[in-house]
């Protein structure tokens, strides 16, 4: 795992009160997190996900993943560096652990 993975992991994630999976191996592909009772895959992405040939590459593995059901959330390692409060929220909203008003 990256050192942000591994803040996600360890800090957020590993506590939920629901199941969530590293490194699932879902089809031919491996998402970075997953909670199969949300259907949903977690991605963090480094600087190599904003080239070309790596966006390109996960617009047809998400494509692949929603077809399947699965949604996909993307966040940046800077996301998680700059904003970890932020993106936990968001997780949190998205598996329906907390509401916005």
């Amino acid at each position: 795992m990256t050192k942000e993975e591994r803040r996600l992991w360890y800090d957020f994630l590993k506590q939920l009160p629901v199941t969530v999976n590293r490194q699932k191996v879902i089809g031919h592909y491996i998402v970075d997190f997953y909670c199969a009772s949300a259907k949903l895959a977690i991605e963090l992405d480094g600087s190599q996900h904003y080239e070309d040939e790596g966006s390109a590459s996960d617009r047809e593995r998400d494509y692949t993943l929603n077809q399947l059901g699965i949604t996909v959330v993307r966040y940046s390692n800077g996301d998680v560096n700059q904003n970890f409060d932020g993106v936990c929220a968001d997780i949190l909203r998205r598996l329906g652990l907390i509401t916005l008003e």
